[in-house]
């Protein structure tokens, strides 16, 4: 059944996953192409389409996942299939935080897990980037000189703005400002 299916699947993802939405981009995208659930070209699209709305990426992803397999119900279900291993862990740590944080087990644990996490951003970041600027799949090879310009410009708004004002241009600002760009490109090209 198509509802225990997603459900298990994201409560994995949601299970195995440290540090947030982007170390889960990896795993989704395994698990999302292994039961063809939707092709690569969409899912990096959706990832795009993630950033630019409200809400974690991952539970986002769960959703649009769940809606396109099993309609509103399927959504829900991947959606609180994802969630509820954080819920659980959450509810569970809170509980005996103080003393749970101080042993040296577990404090060598997130150790071990931070060089992880970053590694997975990092990598996340990579494939994104290069997904954007330079091929439509790992066959074939296809410069975008689209992105390549609007990342450029957006590289000189940052620094700009940072020379200018001295301060870091808001996040939310700077994913409209690149949604206005992306937009403003395809319809002048």
């Amino acid at each position: 059944m198509i509802y225990v299916l997603l459900f298990l699947e994201f409560f994995k993802i949601g299970l195995f996953t440290f540090g947030g939405g982007y170390a889960m981009i990896p795993l989704i995208k395994e698990t999302v192409l292994f039961h063809e659930w939707i092709a690569e070209a969409e899912f990096y699209d959706f990832i795009g389409l993630c950033e630019a709305t409200p809400g974690p990426i991952a539970i986002n992803m769960a959703s649009f996942v769940g809606f396109t397999q099993a309609g509103v119900l399927g959504s829900i279900v991947a959606t609180f299939g994802v969630v509820l291993p954080s819920f659980i862990i959450i509810v569970l740590v809170a509980s005996i935080l103080k003393k749970f944080l101080e042993r040296k087990g577990v404090k060598n644990f997130f150790t071990g897990v931070k060089p992880v996490v970053i590694g997975l951003i990092s990598a996340t970041g990579l494939v994104l980037l290069f997904k954007a600027l330079v091929y439509e799949n790992i066959q074939v090879f296809n410069f975008n000189l689209v992105s390549f310009v609007i990342i450029l410009v957006l590289i000189v708004i940052l620094v700009l703005y940072r020379l200018i004002f001295k301060k870091k241009l808001n996040n939310i600002i700077f994913i409209a400002l690149s949604a206005v760009l992306g937009i403003l490109f395809s319809i002048l090209i």
